[in-house]
Formats: C-alpha cells, sequence, structure tokens
C-alpha cells in the first residue's frame, strides 16, 4: 500500500508521468519550490522539464517570471508573482511566529525591523539592486549593526513584509530588489480563501501526505489545517493506511508507477524529500537511509530507484564536464548502473556540460 502511495506522490510532484511544460509551469503546480541552495534548486526544476538548461532557468528568475524569496518554514522558496502577495499574507505571521527568538536574542524589535526595511526600500526604490553586502553597508551607516544571522533576520524580515525579493544576479552574486518593482499587482485572499487555496494546493501537487505532512511543508497551524480540510476535503479522496490519513486530489485515470529500474538524481531539498515529515518514510521502506545518515557526509543528494532511495551523491563541476560520486545502501545490477550513469549525463546536459563520469560507488 505505501508502493502506492510513493507512486502517486511521484507523479503529483512531477518525477513521474511525463515532463511539464515551463519552469514556470513546475513552480506553479508545485505553488512554491525550495531554494535555499540556488544550483540545486534550479536542478529540481529542470528535472521536471524535457530540455532544460540551468540558464534558462537563471534568466526566468533574472527577469521576475519567478521569484526566489522567503515563503514558508523559514526558508527560500521559488515562487510566481501571480501567487506570492495571497502567500506571504498567509504564510509571514506564522513565520515571524518560528522567527520571533531569533528577533529577541538579536535585539531585533518590530520598531527597528520595520525602521531596517523601509530604509532598504528607500534605497532600493528607483529600479536599484544591492548585494547582501551592499544592503549591510547601507544598514551601518545608519547605525545598525548588520552581519551574520542579525542581517539575514533583517532582511528575511523585509521580504516577509513584501519590501524586497531576490533582483537580477550581478555575475555570481544575488541581489535584492523592491518587491513592488519586481512583482505586479496581482490578486490577494482573505485568510480563509487563502487558507483553502493553499490546502488544495498542497494536497494536489504533493499528495498523497497527512495533515501532519501540511503542517511541516507550510508552516500553519493544526487549527487552521482543519480548517482547510474542512473546506476542501469534499474534492479529495483519503484513505487511513498504517495509522495514518492520507489526503490526494482523484485522478481521472490509473497512476502507472515509475520503472523500478530508472535512477533519478535528487537534490538533498527536493519537493518529493523535504515536503513531508510524517511520511517521509514513503521513499525509504526498508529504511535504509535512516540506518546509514551518520555516514553519509559530504553526500547529501539522493539517488532514486523507481520511488525509493538506494544511495547518495555528490558532484564535482569541472570545465567540460562533471564527476559524480555515490555512496550505495546496496548494489546494483547492470541495468540499475547504466541508468544511473544515463542520470548523471542528463545532469551534466543540464549545466551546459558535455560530459558525466560516475567514480565507482562507495558501498555503505
Amino acid at each position: 500500500m505505501t508502493e502506492d502511495v510513493a507512486t502517486q506522490r511521484m507523479h503529483a510532484v512531477g518525477l513521474a508521468g511525463g515532463p511539464w511544460e515551463s519552469a514556470e509551469d513546475v513552480v506553479r503546480r508545485l505553488s512554491v519550490v525550495q531554494s535555499q541552495d540556488l544550483g540545486p534548486a534550479m536542478w529540481s526544476v529542470g528535472q521536471r522539464l524535457a530540455d532544460a538548461s540551468e540558464d534558462a532557468i537563471a534568466a526566468a528568475l533574472a527577469d521576475g517570471s519567478i521569484v526566489r524569496t522567503h515563503v514558508l518554514r523559514p526558508t527560500w522558496h521559488f515562487v510566481l508573482p501571480e501567487d506570492i502577495r495571497w502567500l506571504l499574507d498567509l504564510t509571514a505571521p506564522r513565520v515571524h511566529a518560528f522567527n520571533a527568538y531569533y528577533y529577541r536574542t538579536h535585539e531585533l524589535d518590530r520598531p527597528l525591523l520595520d525602521r531596517c526595511a523601509d530604509l532598504i526600500g528607500t534605497h532600493l526604490s528607483g529600479g536599484n539592486a544591492l548585494t547582501r553586502r551592499e544592503v549591510a553597508t547601507v544598514l551601518e551607516h545608519a547605525g545598525v549593526p548588520a552581519s551574520s544571522l542579525r542581517l539575514g533576520l533583517i532582511l528575511m524580515y523585509a521580504e516577509l513584509q513584501q519590501i524586497i525579493c531576490n533582483g537580477p544576479r550581478r555575475g555570481k552574486q544575488s541581489t535584492y530588489a523592491l518587491f513592488d518593482e519586481r512583482v505586479p499587482a496581482a490578486r490577494r485572499l482573505d485568510h480563509d480563501e487563502a487558507l483553502a487555496e493553499l490546502t488544495r494546493r498542497y494536497f494536489t501537487s504533493h499528495g498523497p501526505a497527512t495533515a501532519k505532512d501540511f503542517q511541516w511543508w507550510s508552516s500553519l497551524t493544526m487549527a487552521d489545517i482543519s480548517k482547510g480540510l474542512d473546506v476542501v476535503a469534499g474534492g479529495l479522496e483519503s484513505r487511513h493506511i498504517g495509522g495514518r490519513t492520507y489526503y490526494w486530489a482523484p485522478s481521472a485515470q490509473p497512476v502507472p508507477g515509475p520503472a523500478p529500474h530508472v535512477a533519478q538524481l535528487l537534490q538533498p531539498y527536493d519537493e518529493y524529500v523535504v515536503a513531508y515529515t510524517e511520511s517521509k518514510v514513503v521513499l525509504d521502506r526498508a529504511g535504509l537511509d535512516a540506518s546509514k545518515r551518520p555516514e553519509r557526509g559530504a553526500y547529501n543528494g539522493i539517488i532514486l530507484l523507481g520511488t525509493q532511495m538506494v544511495g547518495n551523491w555528490k558532484r564535482a563541476v569541472k570545465r567540460h564536464e562533471i564527476t559524480v560520486d555515490v555512496q550505495l545502501y546496496r548494489p546494483l545490477d547492470a541495468t540499475e548502473t547504466e541508468s544511473l550513469h544515463v542520470a548523471a549525463h542528463a545532469h551534466a546536459a543540464f549545466l551546459g556540460k558535455a560530459a558525466a563520469s560516475v567514480n565507482p560507488p562507495q558501498q555503505l
């Protein structure tokens, strides 16, 4: 039964069942895509497309077709301009609540945070873009110490308040831009409308999943989640499996599973991995990752065969190729090994590299 959950889930998150249309389509379908590590996050988007490149996804971020900002949990996510305002209206208070302890320990009360956000916004007005270091200089010239986590909290506050978001890249550096200049006016929903919309979207794009999974992903309270489910449950299917209730959007046709010997290289924060807590075991039914986690070290990417984790990977990017190192929980047969090499070459092509080499695996 949990294999059925994993199969449906892979289709919902776009890792099975055929490619999606565009980078914007990926973000629209998933509502948000976790992106604190920018390069791997772009790979998560590209992996769901037929012929994507890192450059094309970077261009969508540069021109504002996709926005990168803090929305949930609290960390960066990709989100569409059409969704960002109502999403932040719903989730920002919860992320502020998560941050409250850190605001206090870094002596950042609400008046000071508002002053900092307004100051940053003033310097960005008129189409300006500033790097993190340049924002710190602006604050320090105004008498506000801003470094390390304190600076990060100030910037996150300004993002959550819809003052700033990502700007265009400047070389290899990220920048911040003024939210209202970067994000066109879009619909706003009241709290209950937004709650129902996000609840429906999560279980459509990530289901089958549980209410506790949704709580982890969304940052919302269980009271709000229960309220959202009460509103949208009539449009969802549900089943009690292994002591948990799973919800998902009904499908008009049976969902075929991915070929069990097809390998995929996921980044560690792919939505198939990070969007669940209570039912995360679905992708590791044998418990292999849990038992081997202390030995993983820098190998934090996820190797899937079919729906299940079989190991971890890391990459080294060179001028014309990438090198992939792998740790495996079990030996692979010849077909599985060939599929792993195909997956590595697909990742190299996404990065614009001509080739990929996979070093002999380390068995855990």
